[in-house]
């Protein structure tokens, strides 16, 4: 939060129905890259997730944190999944809210809607990783799923990378319509297509709620780059576990892909070991050469880290403050 004009004695407020003028999805990508590569480096570390049901509305609340040193971010994330909302109240189903501390002092610095901030950071994850896994002549996505969080996906992956077709699966059909509606609106061939049909994809995201693996070895080709974002809970599965013993294994943090994330299945079953994973952080830095042939099936395991929403809630505050948007009230 370097340059926010404000002092140790004021607290900056950007309330969710901003967020939307404040962050773009370049700036969403530039933060969630930085910090990738700060963690790698050493620079920056989350602190452990907290996740619980509370045992009313069926929710799940937690907390996610972390400090930046690099970045001089220091904060938290709360918030959880209310399975209700959509349908009792008209509220999106996740809410959450960040909190940025003063690194220096620890007094809060500023509060930040958190829910298409967490959406677009999302979005920029998988980016991030098909801009530096994907093979350069890549031409097809494949999605699967279909849920809110799709239109995000696909967006920022059309803007990362060139790709002329998008195929899409989805377990209920009547919702491709939101990824059809996205790839037409970007100029680019859109195709419904069933799992065998992720054969002909070039670079696939995965971004579902499963506890059972939906894509199979046979369902993806050699060469392919696959962004699995839907797994960030003990029990929930999208690849199946032989499919990344194929595949060079990368991640956003290994602590958390190998407790909550897509490895704990294949590491379960011993198919990969820890040291088997690497941080895409060290592919951006240059530590890690990344994808070596053009044959080598990639995996980003893409398990949602703290330092991530912090990451880009300090970008929205120097935005928002710098412009005159943000509520300053003093503590």
């Amino acid at each position: 939060m370097d340059g926010v004009a404000m002092n140790q004695h004021e607290l900056a407020i950007v309330p969710e129905g901003m967020i939307a003028d404040m962050l773009t999805r370049e700036a969403a990508f530039d933060a969630v890259e930085k910090v990738f590569a700060a963690m790698a480096a050493g620079d920056a570390y989350n602190f452990p997730v907290v996740r619980e049901a509370i045992g009313h509305e069926d929710a799940l609340y937690g907390f996610k944190g972390g400090f930046d040193r690099a970045g001089g971010v220091l904060g938290l994330k709360a918030g959880g999944y209310w399975p209700h909302n959509l349908d009792r109240r008209g509220l999106i189903n996740h809410q959450s809210t960040v909190f940025l501390f003063d690194p220096d002092t620890g007094r809060v610095k500023a509060m930040v809607g958190g829910n298409l901030l967490t959406a677009l950071r999302t979005a920029a994850a998988s980016s991030v990783s098909i801009r530096h896994l994907v093979r350069k002549d890549a031409k097809v996505l494949g999605m699967i799923g279909a849920g809110h969080q799709a239109a995000f996906q696909l967006r920022a992956a059309l803007e990362t990378h060139a790709f002329e077709k998008v195929i899409g699966w989805n377990y209920h059909p009547d919702m491709l319509h939101n990824i059809a509606e996205v790839a037409m609106e970007a100029g680019v061939t859109y195709e419904a297509v069933d799992l065998a049909g992720m054969q002909a994809a070039d670079a696939i995201i995965s971004l579902t709620s499963s506890f059972d693996a939906t894509l199979f070895s046979e369902h993806v080709s050699p060469g392919t780059h696959i962004a699995c974002m839907g797994t960030d809970t003990k029990g929930k599965q999208e690849l199946a576990a032989d499919l990344m013993d194929k595949a060079t294994v990368f991640t956003d943090e290994i602590a958390q892909s190998i407790s909550i994330g897509e490895a704990q299945h294949a590491i379960g079953q011993g198919l990969i070991a820890e040291e088997d994973i690497v941080q895409l952080g060290a592919v951006i830095n240059g530590t890690h050469p990344g994808r070596t042939s053009d044959d080598e099936i990639t995996i980003f395991d893409g398990t949602g880290v703290g330092l991530q929403d912090l990451a880009v809630a300090g970008s929205i505050v120097e935005v928002a403050v710098a412009q005159g948007q943000a509520t300053v009230v003093p503590i």
